[in-house]
């Protein structure tokens, strides 16, 4: 079943205009896809290295991975 997404809960739009997913969009879909999304609770698990240990590095300096709950 396709869930409609919501704007402001599942997704926003960034100043590039490019849909960005949120980590509670991640947390209901239930796993890391692998693709370096900006919001992954899933601390990249799917996510081939180098490019896993530049994103928790990056994204811990700017505070945008959020833990998986």
């Amino acid at each position: 079943m396709k869930k409609n997404l919501i704007e402001g809960v599942d997704f926003y739009y960034n100043e590039q205009g490019y849909m960005v997913l949120t980590a509670q969009y991640h947390l209901e879909r239930g796993y890391c896809c692998g693709n370096g999304c900006r919001h992954c609770p899933f601390e990249y698990v799917n996510v081939p290295e180098p490019r896993k240990s530049q994103l928790i590095i990056q994204h811990k300096q700017d505070g945008t991975t959020q833990k998986k709950q």
